[in-house]
């Protein structure tokens, strides 16, 4: 078996069709990309002891005694740790792991990957069904945030070798699954939650053993889909680009334990995290802050949100969450439109536009809601939502121009500890920001205001940091010496030395393949664009 999931075995020979690897990729990210969409099992969970209503614990039931607990419901804000936990340890992971990735091939990290996340899936179906929220933690929280982190990168570097001429399209159509997962898992588990449920129970343990099976089968598929390029494989008619014409792609190398010691690379910690904190910010808000803004007028009534009855609540919080399923809509656009324009328009250039536009729009914001224009605040938003998702997708591509190819895929591991970082920043600043402004006396539809001059100032800073981006110090890159003993120890083949293909590539497999990952796609599209169409009634 390790001779089956080596190096080795996955490299690709003469007369391999390459646009085979981007659908095992998506198979991949569009498994783990459910980590968005674990919010539809919070309130089932919270009520599965009560079944309709939650069975709250005494007053003395502390937190820790509520993980072990199976007399009482769990509270929200416990099941929450679970996302918090996805993403500390997605990140972790991906900085731990990136450099044995890259030795041990994208093959056997989704296998890794895919037995953590499935495997972790199947651990929380048995916490749920003991009623012990610890094994949940543990086995979506720690162990499948793991996976997260591994499934995450595994095609990263492999995706940019077999696109040296698109880099940014080939990243962006892989991480633009994981922005699409949710749309695909969320409608999927509330169908199972649905077929699932009894007098006696949620539906919740049953729904996630079978989206374990599924997602490890769908992952395994993908992982043993991926296949690497020869050591000088180039796309028939590309030569790489002349270095006096394009300073900031650079032919050499720079090993991941050099990276970090560059100015470079926490120019880029900071590109990322200052871009995500902003976008971040804005996802966990969207809903209530359309709410709170608008009101009474998203239902064409005149009043404030807390003067509306019952029943327009309820309407009013359906076009809120309409929108932000379209958001998340324009976040997925973003992944694969921004990527693939960097490749005409350049990386730097490509953040200098995330950065000045985001600011621009981020400042109009207050004055949209000021007005009472939905569509144009909806509208600024959609775009900003664009460029938040263009930011993921074009940062391994950005890294790749920089510092090359060869560890591309460990330094794009260790660069995701800025997703983690923002993951807490943004609604950080958001959340105490709108509290602060509360009890200042400020109406909750102008709360919002201050909140966004402050994410633009966080998107000046994040310009600046692109702009003070160079070309690495010759100092910092590999030597011809060790460029081939990395080489060596990653068991890299020669293109002379892969006598026969992996197998036959056709252009009829190759359609099979794609409209395989295109049909989940289309569904998640199309359940998402009937929820955002509310927002335009």
């Amino acid at each position: 078996m390790a001779g089956f999931f080596s190096r080795e075995r996955i490299t690709a020979g003469p007369g391999y069709n390459r646009w085979l690897v981007p659908p095992a990729a998506l198979a991949v990210h569009l498994s783990i990309g459910m980590a968005y969409g674990f919010s539809v099992f919070w309130l089932p969970l919270s009520k599965a002891l009560g079944i309709n209503e939650p069975l709250a614990c005494a007053d003395d039931v502390g937190f820790w005694m509520r993980a072990f607990t199976t007399t009482c419901d769990w509270k929200v804000s416990d099941l929450g740790w679970m996302y918090t936990l996805f993403f500390v340890f997605l990140g972790s992971s991906a900085a731990v792991f990136g450099h044995w990735l890259e030795h041990a091939g994208p093959r056997k990290a989704g296998a890794v990957a895919a037995c953590c996340w499935g495997g972790g899936l199947m651990i929380s179906a048995i916490g749920v069904y003991t009623h012990q929220l610890w094994l949940m933690w543990l086995g979506s929280g720690v162990i499948g945030g793991i996976g997260l982190g591994l499934g995450y990168i595994s095609p990263v570097s492999t995706l940019i070798k077999w696109f040296p001429d698109k880099r940014g399209m080939a990243t962006g159509m892989a991480i633009m699954g994981f922005g699409g997962g949710a749309m695909i898992g969320a409608p999927l588990a509330n169908s199972l939650m649905g077929y699932f449920a009894t007098e006696t129970s949620v539906g919740v343990w049953q729904t996630f053993a079978t989206m374990g099976v599924l997602y490890f089968v769908a992952m395994m598929i993908g992982s043993l889909g991926y296949r690497v390029p020869a050591h000088g494989w180039k796309p028939e008619g590309w030569h790489p680009p002349a270095k006096t014409t394009k300073a900031m792609i650079t032919p050499h190398h720079v090993h991941v334990n050099q990276a970090h010691k560059t100015p470079q690379f926490w120019l880029l910690w900071s590109v990322l995290c200052l871009n995500v904190s902003a976008g971040i910010g804005v996802i966990g808000m969207a809903s209530p802050m359309l709410q709170e803004v608008f009101g009474g007028l998203l239902i064409d009534v005149p009043l404030k949100l807390s003067e509306l009855s019952g029943d327009q609540k309820l309407q009013v919080a359906a076009i809120g969450a309409g929108f932000a399923g379209l958001l998340s809509f324009f976040n997925i656009l973003g992944r694969i439109g921004w990527a693939s324009c960097s490749d005409f328009l350049g990386r730097k250039r490509t953040y200098i536009i995330f950065f000045a536009l985001g600011f621009v729009l981020y400042v109009l914001s207050p004055w949209a809601g000021d007005i009472g224009s939905v569509a144009l605040f909806a509208g600024l938003f959609c775009i900003i939502l664009t460029m938040y998702g263009g930011g993921f997708s074009t940062i391994p591509a950005y890294l790749a121009d920089i510092f090359g190819t060869q560890h591309v895929g460990a330094i794009h591991g260790r660069l995701l500890t800025a997703w983690a970082t923002a993951g807490v920043l943004g609604p950080v600043i958001v959340n105490y920001l709108r509290d602060y402004q509360l009890a200042q006396g400020v109406p909750a539809d102008h709360a919002y205001n201050m909140i966004m001059y402050v994410l633009a100032a966080l998107l000046l800073v994040g310009l600046i940091c692109n702009l003070l981006v160079r070309p690495v110090a010759q100092k910092h890159y590999m030597t011809a010496t060790e460029l081939e003993a990395e080489k060596k120890i990653s068991h890299e083949q020669s293109k002379a030395a892969v006598k026969t293909a992996v197998h036959s590539s056709s252009k009829v497999l190759t359609a099979v393949v794609w409209v395989a990952v295109g049909i989940p796609i289309a569904y998640g599209i199309w359940n998402t664009l009937q929820k955002a169409v509310i927002l335009f009634h």
